[in-house]
C-alpha cells in the first residue's frame, strides 16, 4: 500500500516565523523610509538580548512546573549592586560583577529552598521575593539614581560592536545555545521535563524531583543576574528597568511553546517569540509614535499564546478521547462477535457443533453428520 504524504508547510511549528515575515512585508509596505532601513535593524536587535536573558531565566522553571517571578527584580538588584560598588566603594568592574553573580545563586537559593522544603507555592514564593528585593535595592541605593560608573571597561562591556551589533547581542545567543544544550542534552533537562509533565510519577520512577527544581531556580537566578549587570552596562543604572521587562520574558516564553515544538516550552522557540514581538512592537511604534505600543503588544501576545496553548491541549485531549473511545467500541464489538462464536457453534444454527457448511443427511449413510 503506497502512502501518500501530504506537503505541510509546517504552520503549527512555524506559525512565528510567517508572523515576522507577514509584519516586515506589512510594515515595509506602510512604512518603508522608517522600518526598511539599517537603524531599525540595529534598534531591534540591539534592545531585545536582556528580555532574552529573562525570557531564559522563566524558562527552566516553567520546564519543570513552576514559576519565577522574581527574575525581574533579580536583574535589577545585580545590575544596580554592581554599580554602587564601583561608585561607593571603589570596587573593581571583575569584583562587582562577581559580588552581583554570588548575590544572585543566593537569591536563587533561598528561593528553591522556601519552594523544596517548606513547600510553599513558587509563584507566591517568587512574587514575596520581588516585592523584597525590591525594598532592598531602595536601601541598597539609598533611594536615589545611582551614577554611571566612569569605568571604561564597563562602559563597553556590552556595547562593544561587533559586525555592526553591539556585543551583548551575541552574549544573549551564547546563553540561549548553553541553556538549549542543558535542557536538550544533559540528564537535568530530561528530569526537568518529566516532572513539569509528571511530578508523581518522577517521583515513583526515582527521579530526585527536589534537587532539580531547586536547581532551576538557582540557574533562573544566576541568568536574570547577568541579564542585569549587562544592562546597567550597555543602558546605564535605572531603578525599575526589571520589572518592565517581566511580562514581555513570559510572553516570549508562552508564545515560543507555540513554535517549533508545540505545546513545550523550548529555548529557540521562547528565541523566536521575543523578536517576533520587538518586530510587532517597533513598526507599531514608527506608526503610531506612542510607548505604550509596547505594553498592549505584549499583553495581548500572553493572552494570545496562553489561550491557544489552553485551546490545543483541550483539542489534544478530545482527540485522545475519541481514539480510547473508538478502541473501547472496537473491543466490545468483537468480545461480542466471540461470544456468539462460542454459543453458536461456528456460525451454524444453536448447539449445533457442526461445521456451517455442511448439511444433515436424512440416514446414516450421509457423509454431511458427524458419526
Amino acid at each position: 500500500m503506497t502512502t501518500i504524504r501530504r506537503f505541510s508547510f509546517g504552520v503549527d511549528r512555524l506559525s512565528g516565523l510567517y508572523l515576522a515575515g507577514l509584519l516586515i512585508v506589512v510594515f515595509g509596505i506602510w512604512i518603508p523610509h522608517l522600518f526598511l532601513t539599517t537603524s531599525t535593524l540595529h534598534t531591534i536587535a540591539d534592545e531585545e538580548p536582556v528580555t532574552m536573558m529573562l525570557g531564559l531565566g522563566v524558562l527552566i522553571p516553567l520546564i519543570g512546573g513552576n514559576f519565577d517571578l522574581s527574575v525581574g527584580a533579580v536583574a535589577n538588584l545585580s545590575g544596580i549592586l554592581a554599580v554602587v560598588m564601583q561608585n561607593n566603594h571603589h570596587w573593581s568592574v571583575g569584583e562587582s560583577i562577581a559580588l552581583a553573580l554570588v548575590s544572585s545563586i543566593f537569591i536563587g537559593m533561598v528561593n528553591g529552598f522556601l519552594i523544596v522544603k517548606w513547600h510553599v507555592n513558587s509563584f507566591i514564593v517568587t512574587l514575596g521575593m520581588s516585592t523584597l528585593l525590591a525594598a532592598l535595592l531602595d536601601i541598597v541605593t539609598a533611594n536615589s539614581q545611582p551614577l554611571i560608573p566612569s569605568s571604561h571597561l564597563w562602559n563597553n562591556l556590552a556595547t562593544f560592536q561587533v559586525g555592526g551589533f553591539e556585543a551583548y547581542v551575541f552574549y544573549a545567543f551564547i546563553c540561549a545555545f548553553i541553556v538549549w544544550w542543558v535542557l536538550d542534552h544533559t540528564p537535568f533537562g530530561r528530569y526537568l521535563y518529566a516532572i513539569g509533565a509528571n511530578k508523581e510519577a518522577s517521583k515513583l520512577a526515582g527521579v530526585r524531583v527536589d534537587r532539580w527544581v531547586w536547581m532551576s531556580m538557582v540557574m533562573s537566578a544566576t541568568i536574570s543576574g547577568v541579564a542585569g549587570v549587562l544592562y546597567c552596562s550597555a543602558s546605564g543604572p535605572a531603578l525599575t528597568f526589571g520589572p518592565s521587562l517581566l511580562l514581555p520574558a513570559f510572553a516570549a516564553c508562552f508564545l515560543g511553546a507555540t513554535q517549533l515544538r508545540p505545546g513545550r516550552f523550548n529555548v529557540w522557540g521562547s528565541v523566536l517569540a521575543v523578536y517576533v514581538l520587538a518586530i510587532g512592537v517597533s513598526g507599531l511604534q514608527l506608526v503610531t509614535g506612542q510607548q505604550w505600543i509596547n505594553e498592549m503588544f505584549n499583553g495581548v501576545a500572553l493572552i494570545g499564546a496562553v489561550s491557544f496553548a489552553v485551546w490545543r491541549q483541550e483539542s489534544a485531549k478530545k482527540v485522545r478521547r475519541r481514539a480510547i473511545d473508538g478502541e473501547n467500541s472496537y473491543d466490545e464489538e468483537l468480545a461480542e462477535g466471540e461470544r456468539h462464536l462460542l454459543i453458536d457453534g461456528g456460525g451454524g444454527p444453536k448447539g449445533d457443533l457442526r461445521p456451517p457448511t455442511e448439511e444433515v443427511g436424512a440416514g446414516p449413510s450421509d457423509k454431511g453428520h458427524y458419526e
